[in-house]
């Protein structure tokens, strides 16, 4: 599966969830951050160690909150 097909099934089970726009909001922008990061890629091919990188050096620029989605 790609990561653009993950974060939307991501997005409809939340939707189904009933969560909030405002954090379905928050969470289509925290994915379409970690697309551009990794490109539209096959999710088997991101390790642990490329998400510790992402989230590493997305602190620099994000705060804590919004790393946590």
């Amino acid at each position: 599966m790609f990561l653009s097909e993950a974060a939307k099934s991501y997005e409809a089970d939340k939707r189904i969830e009933g969560f909030s726009p405002q954090t379905l909001r928050a969470y289509s922008l925290q994915m379409k951050l970690l697309i551009k990061y990794f490109s539209n890629v096959q999710i088997s091919k991101i390790t642990t160690y490329d998400l510790k990188q992402y989230l590493a050096e997305s602190s620099i620029d994000l705060k804590p909150s919004s790393l946590a989605h």
